[in-house]
């Protein structure tokens, strides 16, 4: 049984009201869901106008015409969380966490208890909207965990509370992948979660054995991948050797799942907690179906405004049956190639060709790509096989051409890569 809605119930956040009124929520949106969302846009800057210093400070004098408010950025944020609570909230009546940094700009925020009980509501009835039910599936989690320390033994409370067992992702060697494969054999195990570059370097593996996971473990029944981009042919892979349903959620710790689904199919939007919108780098909007910065509203954040908030990420809107839904996420705002000519190649495209040229060459699992200078760049690779002379060559000579400039590709084989500390793998970096 999952213990978190009634370890949450006990400490003040009241899931068996959330459900109630979530489900009131999606009523509301079947039958009129442009009415609810401005209803509800207009309930949440009325309440922050009023009762939130701070943001009441950044709108000012400027016109309450939802499109002229301010675009609350990670800086406005960057400042004492006593700043930016809103009257009668304090660090001892809210839900305060902090983001994962991801972005390079991390800071303490905070939610009411009633919208962090909305949340997890949402989440365990978006996961049940796919048949996978939290308080019956066992998960086998692929996060990252402090490796000790009070915080690490919390990790694994709230995972024993939350039926799930989290593997260490941080070791991704063959025997502890074997320890990964024991495990699936001997635990009933209902589904995977966790950072997509760790699940697919899973799967790898188990293609290597020639191993379908749902024949090691027939409890399973889907995989949901987090956190970081799928590409086609990694999700190909997923559903190959893990032979389960892979469901695509997109998120972040400041506003929790934004939109969910089928891996293969557009991410529906959960609009009965968040309004998107997709704006361009003058803080204008964008038609449907142009890429754009992803811009949230979180509609029920009492205790700390996020009313236009830009999350870091770049993506793409588009409506099915009236309902927005997300067609394309396109990695973070700042992730681009700045090459010597003052070019811009987004990161993610840059990332996309380098994939295509290296995927058939000595077994490649996984790479990162570091730019140091304009003209010099990094491949970081891990592999079975070192590449020879003539594959570095035609990697060197390829990413030349594509990019229409002289470059220095420097190429090193590693045993592993570097990630965050909570495990994720950050694809491209840029340290200039």
């Amino acid at each position: 049984m999952n213990l978190t809605n009634l370890s949450l119930q006990l400490t003040g956040y009241d899931i068996t009201t959330a459900k109630k009124e979530l489900k009131g929520h999606q009523q509301r949106i079947t039958k009129d869901y442009r009415d609810y969302i401005e209803e509800k846009k207009a309930e949440i800057l009325a309440f922050h106008l009023k009762n939130n210093i701070f943001y009441s400070a950044l709108v000012g004098n400027k016109p309450q015409n939802w499109k002229q408010l301010p675009v609350l950025t990670k800086q406005d944020l960057q400042q004492p969380l006593q700043n930016r609570l809103s009257k009668g909230f304090s660090a001892k009546n809210t839900h305060v966490h902090k983001t994962s940094g991801s972005s390079g700009q991390p800071f303490i925020f905070a939610k009411d208890k009633f919208a962090h009980a909305l949340t997890w509501a949402s989440i365990s009835d978006l996961y049940a909207s796919k048949g996978l039910d939290l308080n019956t599936s066992h998960e086998a989690r692929f996060y990252g965990i402090p490796n000790q320390g009070l915080v690490h033994y919390k990790e694994r409370l709230k995972d024993l509370l939350s039926n799930r067992y989290r593997f260490s992702i941080f070791n991704t060697s063959s025997e502890n992948f074997e320890q990964f494969i024991n495990s699936f054999q001997s635990n009933k195990f209902g589904h995977l979660n966790g950072y997509t570059s760790t699940l697919v370097l899973f799967a790898k593996y188990l293609a290597e054995k020639n191993l379908i996971l749902k024949d090691l473990c027939p409890s399973l029944t889907h995989c949901i991948v987090t956190a970081e981009m799928l590409f086609k042919e990694d999700l190909k892979l997923l559903k190959k050797q893990f032979g389960v349903n892979i469901l695509n959620e997109y998120g972040s710790s400041e506003t929790g799942i934004l939109a969910f689904g089928p891996a293969e199919e557009a991410l529906k939007i959960d609009t009965r907690l968040q309004y998107i919108e997709i704006l361009d780098k003058n803080n204008k909007p964008v038609a449907n179906g142009t890429s754009g910065k992803i811009v949230v509203t979180s509609l029920f954040n009492k205790a700390h405004p996020f009313i236009r908030y830009e999350i870091g990420d770049l993506g793409t809107l588009s409506v099915i049956n009236d309902q927005p839904v997300l067609t394309k996420l396109e990695g973070r705002l700042g992730d681009f190639a700045l090459l010597p000519d003052g070019k811009k190649i987004p990161a993610l495209a840059f990332y996309y060709v380098t994939k295509e040229i290296i995927k058939d060459t000595a077994n490649v699992k996984e790479f990162v790509i570091i730019q140091n200078q304009p003209d010099t760049f990094t491949i970081d690779y891990v592999a079975d096989t070192e590449f020879s002379n003539a594959e570095i060559e035609k990697i060197k000579k390829a990413i030349t051409v594509h990019l229409n400039a002289n470059l220095q590709v420097v190429v090193n084989k590693k045993n592993s890569l570097d990630r965050s500390k909570r495990g994720k793998l950050e694809q491209f970096r840029r340290t200039f």
